[in-house]
């Protein structure tokens, strides 16, 4: 085997070659034969799946300048080196912690994590502003970090079988994302403005039992229901009640939930609502006001609301008024098989609510 590697690198190096395939090698070290002399500096990709690493080199970086994919079973802080790395693939090995140092490649563009046994990532890989794809499927996740909304560059997201029983509203800011597969999760509610963005075209919510509603803004947009809710029929007198287990997960920071006979805003949420206006429209050159002093969970939702009505796109932080349309009633009726998963209209008014039609 040591024979055979040798000579597969011999002969990379001397033909100059691209790509460079070191799977299913039985490496518990790096080959130093890759480092020697500089016959590599036209590598671009390097597979070695399947090995017993433990480390990398740290000088790696330096010595394949040009290496743009590489598919490893080790993250070490020596990946943080390779500034012009796109692609990683580190998906199918048995990870349970993914280093810092990933947020240092900041020329990355797909990131490949399915299969491991991930709990976590790293608020650092909101660093990663070109990152188009992130797959972390089938891992142990309970929670995706609220900065990967900086992932401002992210197209597709893939966050299937894992454990999440949220996902941050921040997501809804990621304008860019094309593609969202939450499928087989512990979800039970969704961010009230995910759908808004009109780049946002195909949502995988399948297999998510205690997800009862869909936001209207994903009207048309989710792909599969089965697995979701539960299989009973709703009928016109049981409105209330599915409104009721719909509005079961939501957050805390919803703390009234309004209906069309209340015509009075609560005072708390005026407040914010005009906080907010200045704060998303007060001139970048000028200081109207001084430094507004709210606690570090206010600052954060004047920044991210809860979400913005159906209606009229007023910002809601504290209240809100939701209008239950089961999915029966919908065109998408035929698409959802043997599930009672219904879309839900958030508006911020009682006249919102009274005026919005999801065909509208």
């Amino acid at each position: 085997m040591a024979t055979e590697l040798h000579e597969t690198i011999f002969i990379a190096k001397q033909e100059r070659h691209k790509n460079l395939f070191l799977n299913y090698r039985n490496l518990n070290i790096f080959p130093v034969e890759l480092l020697k002399d500089e016959g590599l500096q036209f590598l671009e990709r390097l597979y070695m799946k399947r090995n017993s690493l433990t480390t990398l080199p740290d000088n790696l970086a330096q010595k394949l300048p040009n290496l743009i994919e590489l598919t490893v079973v080790i993250l070490s802080p020596a990946i943080g080196n390779l500034a012009r790395l796109q692609s990683l693939d580190l998906s199918n090995n048995a990870l349970q912690l993914l280093c810092p140092d990933i947020g240092r490649l900041r020329s990355l563009r797909h990131l490949r994590l399915s299969n491991n046994q991930l709990k976590c990532l790293p608020p650092e890989i909101g660093d990663l502003q070109e990152l188009e794809m992130l797959d972390v499927s089938m891992n142990q996740l309970m929670s995706l970090p609220d900065r990967l909304h900086s992932c401002v560059s992210l197209q597709n997201l893939t966050v299937d079988h894992n454990l999440l029983s949220h996902i941050p509203r921040q997501l809804c800011w990621l304008h860019r994302l094309n593609q969202l597969s939450i499928a087989a999760n512990r979800l039970s509610f969704l961010p009230l403005d995910l759908g808004k963005s009109r780049e946002l075209q195909f949502v995988f919510v399948d297999n998510n039992v205690d997800l009862k509603g869909l936001p209207s803004y994903l009207y048309n947009k989710v792909i599969g229901c089965s697995g979701c809710g539960v299989s009973v029929q709703v009928l016109e007198g049981d409105l209330g009640e599915a409104l009721s287990e719909t509005l079961a997960g939501l957050l805390t920071e919803v703390k009234v939930v309004g209906s069309e006979r209340d015509y009075v805003v609560p005072l708390e949420e005026l407040a914010m609502r005009t906080l907010h206006s200045i704060y998303q429209h007060r001139p970048t050159d000028l200081v109207l006001l001084p430094p507004i002093s709210l606690p570090k969970s206010l600052l954060d939702l004047l920044r991210f609301p809860l979400g913005h009505c159906h209606r009229c796109s007023q910002a809601m932080f504290t209240i809100i008024y939701p209008k239950l349309f089961p999915l029966r009633d919908t065109a998408l009726a035929g698409v959802h098989r043997r599930t009672t998963v219904s879309f839900v209209a958030y508006c911020c008014s009682s006249h919102c609510l009274q005026t919005f039609d999801l065909q509208g």
